[in-house]
């Protein structure tokens, strides 16, 4: 993986979580803006693992592939389905389930970047 890409990812999902938080405190439910923000972190992911999938795929030994696979699939689908949860009934909390998407997909890259680097 790209390691300026993987650095990238995770501010961007930190900054998400953050943003989250925000609109919770603010008493304001997932707006436009939430999903973009979310429609922009996404595709930073998707591109992230268009690369990881073609370097595996084309050969690159990791000690635990089906398990980097897994992960790589996780990521890019925990925020679609928190969004989807906390726009369906649009509260104040919404904006909490992006926070909590956001972190845990945060987790997933870096286990990630652990799963790649143990390979390398």
């Amino acid at each position: 993986m790209i390691d300026a890409l993987v650095l990238v990812v995770v501010v961007a999902l930190g900054a998400l979580a953050v943003y989250g938080l925000v609109t919770t405190v603010l008493n304001r439910p997932p707006d436009r803006w939430t999903r973009l923000a979310v429609a922009g972190v996404v595709a930073l992911l998707a591109v992230q693992a268009a690369i990881a999938a073609v370097r595996v795929f084309s050969g690159v030994e990791l000690p635990e592939t089906s398990t980097f696979l897994i992960y790589l699939v996780v990521s890019v689908c925990v925020l679609p389905i928190a969004t989807q949860f906390a726009t369906a009934e649009p509260t104040r909390w919404g904006g909490a389930v992006v926070a909590a998407g956001a972190i845990g997909t945060a987790v997933a890259v870096v286990r990630l970047q652990g799963l790649w680097d143990a390979g390398a």
